[in-house]
């Protein structure tokens, strides 16, 4: 039997994934074991390591401020993004030869840049200049190196989209008399959203996890508020596995989020059932019972 994407395993292969399987998951417990084991050993995994995380001022002190400053770094990263996304990603596709070629020129450079050096380029500047006050010069730099390179991914993203759509449906706008931008913004781009919706989320998940990066031009994220409770109660390992837990928690958050987002819009995209189809027709049509 022949799958599309590749031929199906015969009795020999299966029993083989198997066993190799089975390897692996008995090798990833038993580096679990030794690692969980030595860290025990140490005292990283005492009662006393996870003590000031029952305390409010270790939370109201370092990891409040740390969540705060991620989320809304990622979330205004995040809107920026997709909306530089979306107007580079549209004019990648336009019709007019000079916006195209400006476009693809503004996605290629952000991309090929990376965020980190977008975000130190950006904080020095913004200093130079004084165009933010101190206080809000590091979350400005992760902010802009965020938003200029996930913006030029989104831009592929929807210039993929749409591209990913049938023939079809720009052929029949045109037959339709519908101008390029007509077609593009009431036909296009609301097909092309849910199917991006998925790769988009993921794009989001990025964004979230890149503020860490942040703490190179000084700014105050999660990641770096967790290494400086370790520092100031010796517990790194119980602070970082706090913060991978929240940081987690966000992201499954983000996640169901834009699960629910998918469904919704492929609920309303649907079209009437048959059987209402049927009833208008008969009631508009008298004929149609006698066919």
């Amino acid at each position: 039997m022949t799958s599309v994407l590749f031929d199906a395993p015969g009795p020999r292969a299966r029993m083989r994934n198997i066993v190799i399987t089975v390897l692996t998951v008995l090798v990833l417990i038993l580096v679990a074991v030794v690692v969980g084991w030595r860290l025990y050993s140490r005292g990283q995994l005492d009662a006393a390591k996870w003590e000031p995380f029952l305390t409010s001022n270790l939370w109201t002190t370092y990891v409040l401020p740390g969540v705060e400053g991620t989320l809304t770094a990622a979330a205004v990263s995040i809107v920026l993004a997709l909306i530089l996304g979306f107007v580079l990603g549209v004019g990648r596709l336009s019709t007019h030869t000079p916006i195209r070629w400006l476009c693809s020129v503004i996605v290629e450079v952000f991309r090929a840049i990376p965020v980190l050096i977008m975000m130190i380029f950006a904080y020095f500047l913004f200093a130079l200049y004084d165009v933010f006050p101190s206080k809000y010069l590091a979350l400005a730099g992760v902010i802009t190196g965020l938003t200029l390179y996930n913006g030029a991914v989104i831009a592929e993203i929807v210039r993929a989209g749409v591209n990913a759509l049938p023939r079809g449906q720009s052929e029949a706008a045109e037959a339709l008399g519908l101008r390029w931008g007509q077609t593009m913004r009431s036909i296009m781009l609301p097909q092309a959203i849910t199917s991006m919706l998925p790769v988009l989320v993921s794009q989001m998940v990025v964004v979230l996890k890149d503020t860490a990066i942040g703490y190179q031009i000084t700014f105050v994220e999660m990641v770096r508020q967790g290494t400086v409770v370790g520092s100031s109660y010796g517990n790194y390992v119980p602070a970082l596995i706090v913060i991978a837990l929240l940081m987690i928690g966000v992201n499954f958050a983000l996640s169901a989020f834009a699960t629910r987002l998918e469904r919704r819009l492929r609920r309303s995209r649907r079209g009437p059932a048959p059987l209402e189809i049927q009833g208008v027709e008969q009631e508009g049509a008298p004929g149609a019972k006698a066919l």
